[in-house]
């Protein structure tokens, strides 16, 4: 019997490429995962060490007060704010409105007001508003900013709500 005529190229033995093919890409692994833990370590020496969950860094100091009210409490979780949310200020308007100005554990700022006061319904969007991204100019003074344009001054004297339209509304504040 004749052997069958198979044209067919011998094969080759795979083991060894793919063994070398292997061991070079766990180096190239290797290197890339040292390159980006040094390039991590350089960022965290540059801006300091801090928590990398963090939204923003904290101010110089955070405040110590009451809580802000339950109303507030909810909303700010519904907004990612950072554990409880302490009263950094509270001001009462003669239209009976009470606004405060609360900061969570990583130091941001939140507005909340409400018509009426805390006796009053809160139906957020409709008698109570809640804002994040308070900016504090430093004297006291808050502010912060609806997506609708209208902008809210907050300070010891009172409230002032500037419309989007360009109408300005102040409500000065009563003592309590």
């Amino acid at each position: 019997m004749a052997p069958l005529d198979d044209h067919s190229q011998q094969r080759r033995p795979l083991f060894f490429p793919v063994v070398i093919a292997t061991v070079l890409l766990t180096i190239i692994g290797m290197i890339g995962g040292y390159l980006l833990g040094e390039e991590r370590n350089r960022s965290e020496d540059e801006r300091g060490s801090r928590d990398p969950f963090d939204a923003a860094p904290a101010p110089l100091e955070l405040v110590d007060g009451p809580l802000c009210p339950e109303q507030t409490q909810k909303a700010g979780s519904l907004y990612g704010a950072s554990g409880d949310l302490v009263e950094v200020l509270r001001v009462r308007t003669v239209r009976k409105t009470v606004v405060w100005i609360c900061q969570d554990r990583a130091g941001l700022l939140y507005y909340h007001a409400n018509k009426g006061g805390t006796d009053a319904e809160w139906i957020e969007g409709k008698t109570a508003l809640f804002l994040g991204g308070v900016e504090d100019d430093g004297t006291g003074r808050y502010t912060a900013r609806a997506v609708d344009g209208n902008v809210f001054t907050v300070d010891g004297a009172g409230l002032v709500i500037r419309h989007a339209d360009g109408r300005a509304e102040e409500q000065k504040a009563v003592r309590e």
